[in-house]
């Protein structure tokens, strides 16, 4: 078995362990996985993205999917709707009080791997998501993943995604670790 194909069994089975947490959560709580993930997303995202075309793609899965799921949540009462003032059709979804104490208490499912990662050298974890960050990258650039909002794919990033990162926005050179992922303020690049 080559390097790359022993690398990807490990992600296939750290997926299904994060995966099996998340369905230890789900059965606590009564709700699914995917519910959990619309709830920890809509948490840690702008307003504009948390309706259901945007999750859609992010969770890549179809609209019909998502809206079930978040059905459920309305009914629940985890999740209440933000109607547009121009369009009443259209809606992003906010959580209720109700829904941010059970964020509060979901949260916490990944705390094993959390646990696990802070005993490896800060360099090693640095090696390590470095070269998550570019194959995320890559694979967008495939449009196998679909979503992206890290720094490579930014209308503020500028650099040679090797060693050289630097953020137009923050002003200020980037650390290899300091790419983000998931970045609030991203803006995906004109040429994209």
């Amino acid at each position: 078995m080559n390097i790359e194909a022993k690398i990807l069994n490990g992600l296939e089975r750290l997926s299904e362990a994060l995966k099996a947490l998340l369905w230890e959560k789900a059965k606590v709580y009564g709700i699914s996985p995917i519910q959990i993930q619309i709830l920890l997303f809509i948490t840690n995202h702008k307003i504009e993205i948390c309706n259901v075309s945007y999750m859609a793609k992010e969770f890549n899965v179809t609209k019909a999917t998502i809206s079930d799921a978040i059905r459920v949540l309305l009914k629940k009462r985890y999740l209440e709707k933000d109607f547009s003032p121009i369009d009443k059709r259209r809606f992003n979804l906010t959580l209720t009080p109700l829904g941010i104490e059970l964020v509060s208490n979901l949260s916490e499912y990944a705390t094993p791997f959390e646990e696990e990662l802070s005993m490896f050298e800060e360099q090693n974890l640095s090696t390590v998501y470095d070269t998550l960050t570019k194959l995320i990258f890559q694979l967008n650039q495939r449009d196998i993943i679909q979503v992206q909002r890290t720094c490579f794919n930014c209308k503020y990033y500028n650099g040679d995604r090797k060693d050289s990162h630097y953020c137009n926005l923050l002003k200020s050179e980037l650390k290899k670790h300091e790419i983000r992922l998931d970045c609030n303020e991203f803006e995906e690049e004109a040429s994209r």
